[in-house]
């Protein structure tokens, strides 16, 4: 494999391929910079690379790092095909977009969550009268304890083991992940107004999308299912009209996370959901890209890890090198097999979107 399907070592790094390969390739840049800074003091930012017309009738939308530490990947994806395709021709009237980092916090300092503690893609639920997660109220203190010891650990591990037991394991993918707004400190948190990156999204899509009639949105996801094995996810009901337009599209690799056929809980708040409301009554199809990396107890495990780390540790301590470690090769592989096997993917899917919506 050549360096070009290579994972960043880090944030600085991954940005600044970025933003060359989109400058090479004849994209209109803007910046969305943050207040935060990454461990090095390097400016944070969602960038946005425009190919294409300014007012199109047709959009794909490309998204890397929602889930922070998932856009090493998802970087990679959007900076090799840009590498690939310099200058590229598109059809009339479409336009490429690529939106780099839509958290960049989380990607600078190795989270799957935001400045705030916040998952991204919960946090587009109503925030007002925010859904209720009983089974996450019962796992709270075991999820995230305020100790991370050795018996802490298998005395908590114990204890999620035990419930899934008794309540089963889809019971406890969904208390878990699901989606929870009623435990700052704790994991999968939604957060109770729209953060920042909610914010930059919902404007960016008022401001540039709301004039098409057909947008096409690829969210860039790692951390569920076997390795390299990919899950073109939905948030659509099967049977309904925007779902079997996705298997249609992109084939049997298409599932609801509503449905019960998915490597994915059903989740509350989630962007893509949000945006397709606001873009009504355009037609949108929206599948997260959700390539496998560990096993579900260790990815979990590493997210605790991390949990504990910055709401009780000290981020820049001794203790978050082998914890960063841990979490990073939870979704972010050092593994150049895995990384091919990733971009081969992504370039399948985004040309197949080009080619239905050229």
């Amino acid at each position: 494999m050549s360096d070009a399907g290579r994972l960043a070592p880090d944030y600085l790094t991954a940005r600044a391929r970025f933003l060359a390969a989109a400058g090479s390739a004849g994209a209109t840049l803007d910046h969305h910079p943050f207040p935060d800074l990454g461990p090095t003091g390097e400016e944070l930012a969602i960038d946005v690379a425009w190919l294409g017309p300014a007012d199109p009738d047709r959009v794909i939308l490309v998204v890397s790092g929602t889930h922070g530490v998932e856009g090493y990947a998802g970087s990679m994806c959007q900076s090799r095909w840009l590498e690939s395709n310099p200058a590229p021709l598109l059809p009339e009237g479409l336009a490429l977009v690529f939106l780099h980092a839509f958290n960049p916090y989380g990607f600078a300092w190795v989270r799957r969550v935001n400045e705030d503690n916040v998952d991204v893609n919960r946090n587009f639920a109503d925030l007002h009268a925010p859904p209720r997660n009983e089974g996450y109220d019962e796992l709270a203190a075991v999820l995230a304890p305020s100790d991370w010891s050795s018996e802490t650990q298998a005395a908590t591990g114990t204890a999620l083991v035990d419930w899934a037991e008794i309540n089963g394991w889809d019971a406890i993918q969904a208390a878990v992940s699901g989606g929870q707004y009623g435990h700052p400190d704790g994991v999968f948190y939604g957060g109770t107004e729209p953060v920042r990156s909610h914010r930059i999204m919902r404007a960016f899509v008022e401001d540039r999308l709301t004039g098409a009639d057909r947008v096409v949105m690829l969210d860039l996801h790692t951390g569920l299912g076997a390795w390299g094995e990919v899950e073109l996810i939905t948030n659509e009901a099967p049977g309904s009209e925007p779902f079997e337009r996705a298997k249609a599209w992109w084939g049997d690799r298409v599932a609801s996370n509503g449905g019960g056929d998915s490597v994915s809980a059903e989740l509350n708040g989630e962007w893509m959901a949000a945006v397709t409301k606001w873009l009504e009554p355009a037609e949108v199809s929206a599948v997260a890209l959700e390539w496998g990396t560990v096993d579900s107890i260790t990815v979990l495990q590493a997210l605790r890890a991390d949990n504990w780390l910055h709401n009780h540790g000290d981020p820049t301590g001794a203790d978050a090198t082998p914890i960063k470690a841990d979490l990073r090769a939870a979704f972010a592989p050092d593994d150049p097999a895995w990384a091919d096997t990733v971009y081969d993917c992504f370039d399948g899917v985004l040309a197949r979107s080009l080619e239905l919506l050229g």
